[in-house]
C-alpha cells in the first residue's frame, strides 16, 4: 500500500520510519539505526552526505530560536549583554543535542515529501 504525503508528514513529526511508521529510527540517543528493523528500509547512506540536511535544519532552528529572542531582549534593554551571551552559549551547546532526533526525522520527512517514489512502499 503506498505511503501518502500526509503519512510522511505525520511520521516525520513523530520520529517514525517514513516507510512503515514504526518507531525504529534510533537505537540509542545518538545512535541511529542503519535500517528499519521492522521493514528493512535503509536510513543511513554512507559517503554521500545525505544527513547534511538534518545538520542544516538543526543549525537553523538553533539559531532562530536563540537569536531572535536574545537580540530583541538586548535591543529592548530588558537584559544586559553579558547574560545574553552566556544564555546564547549554553543554548548553542545544549539545544542541538536535544533536537538531534527531531532534525534527522524532519530531514527524512522533507526528503521523502520531495521524492516519495524512493520509499520502498511507493516504488511500484
Amino acid at each position: 500500500m503506498p505511503v501518502t504525503s500526509g503519512q510522511i508528514i505525520s511520521r516525520g513529526l513523530t520520529n517514525r520510519c517514513p516507510n512503515c511508521g514504526s518507531r525504529t529510527l534510533f537505537a540509542k540517543w545518538f545512535t541511529a539505526n542503519e535500517r528499519c528493523p521492522a521493514c528493512g528500509m535503509v536510513f543511513e547512506r554512507p559517503n554521500d552526505g545525505f544527513f547534511l540536511g538534518a545538520a542544516v535544519i538543526n543549525y537553523t532552528v538553533t539559531c532562530v530560536l536563540m537569536l531572535v529572542p536574545v537580540v530583541v531582549l538586548v535591543f529592548m534593554q530588558r537584559i544586559d549583554v553579558l547574560p545574553a551571551v552566556v544564555f546564547a552559549v549554553v543554548w548553542c551547546l545544549a539545544f542541538p543535542a536535544l533536537f538531534h532526533h527531531c532534525a534527522r526525522s524532519l530531514w527524512l520527512m522533507t526528503y521523502y515529501l520531495v521524492f516519495p517514489r524512493q520509499l520502498p512502499a511507493n516504488e511500484q
